[in-house]
């Protein structure tokens, strides 16, 4: 049976605040607890109306004060945009006040327009590799090359334990990173792609490393569960209308299920397609084949319907099907 966590990415659903839409946050993060799920990772994305959080080091450091137990974690820091010390130091200082509950996860990707993304990078994402490199160093996993201009810097704190460190992706770029360096790698298949071959390609060019004996690999997906197919099915109306206008450029706010319902008319978008829907045991089943389709270890679930009393209760339908 393949792990269970979730994927926050702090929308605001229209009719609410950024403050309520940050008390959502902390309610999954609370009933991932109770419910025994391996971790809670939240996103990065910037210059976006309906979106309540872009600094995830902030945002974990909120839920890891309301809650006692779970892994939390980014996923992912968007490399790009910032120094690889002060990430270092912001995840270091993280896991010194919430020790062993810290995971830092890492991608390339913009998460934003071009102009943001101009305002905010500092780098270019063909420096991956290298800023990972960077990062691995200043946070000790990996040893500095000897003539290093960087090697003699100090991360604060520095006497603490590395947060496991992440390699985020969405093609076969980030499977090769993640397998040369030996670090545990998550993979977006709700973005699209071929989930199986990243996920085989990671595996096959594992090289064991300090960091990790074993390959390990995440895969997050976009699902929802409710008491009837047709009930979960009017609700993820509300995150496929969504995810449709993200990809078109127009950043819309996320509809109530009727409304989206009716903008959609009844209509399949590839979102849809990719998307788990339905009553808590055919979900749970077709998450057992997508596990073992894939190899993934572990399947993080995404789940931003505007209904969040319908969001939390999917959580949990999800959580008591893949037991039983």
């Amino acid at each position: 049976m393949p792990r269970l966590s979730v994927l926050d990415t702090t929308f605001v659903p229209t009719g609410s605040t950024v403050t309520e839409a940050l008390a959502g946050s902390v309610a999954v993060a609370r009933l991932a607890e109770r419910l025994g799920l391996a971790r809670m990772w939240v996103t990065e994305h910037h210059s976006h109306p309906t979106l309540a959080a872009a600094t995830p080091a902030v945002l974990i450091a909120h839920l890891a004060a309301h809650t006692d137990r779970i892994r939390l974690g980014s996923g992912g820091v968007l490399l790009p945009h910032h120094a690889p010390l002060t990430v270092a130091e912001q995840f270091a200082l993280l896991t010194a006040l919430h020790p062993g509950r810290i995971d830092l996860g890492v991608g390339r990707g913009a998460g934003t327009d071009r102009a943001t993304s101009h305002a905010l990078r500092r780098s270019d994402a063909a420096d991956f590799a290298d800023q990972v490199g960077e990062l691995a160093a200043f946070l000790g996993i990996d040893a500095w090359p000897p003539a290093h201009p960087y090697r003699q810097v100090r991360t604060v704190p520095d006497a603490v334990p590395a947060p496991p460190l992440w390699i985020l992706g969405s093609s076969p770029y980030g499977a090769r990173l993640a397998a040369e360096r030996g670090l545990p790698f998550a993979f977006a298949h709700h973005f699209g792609g071929d989930t199986a071959a990243a996920i085989r390609l990671y595996r096959d060019g594992f090289r064991p490393s300090a960091a990790l004996a074993e390959p390990y690999a995440v895969i997050s997906l976009t699902a929802m569960a409710a008491e009837t197919d047709a009930e979960a099915r009017y609700h993820a109306a509300s995150q496929e209308l969504a995810q449709l206008k993200i990809s078109r450029g127009l950043p819309d706010a996320l509809l109530p299920a009727d409304q989206a319902n009716a903008l959609l008319r009844g209509a399949t978008t590839p979102f849809g397609a990719r998307s788990v829907v339905g009553e808590p045991h055919a979900v749970a089943e077709e998450l057992e084949r997508l596990a073992e389709s894939t190899g993934a270890d572990e399947l993080m679930i995404v789940t931003c319907v505007h209904d969040q009393e319908a969001r939390l209760r999917s959580y949990e339908l999800i959580a008591e099907a893949m037991r039983s």
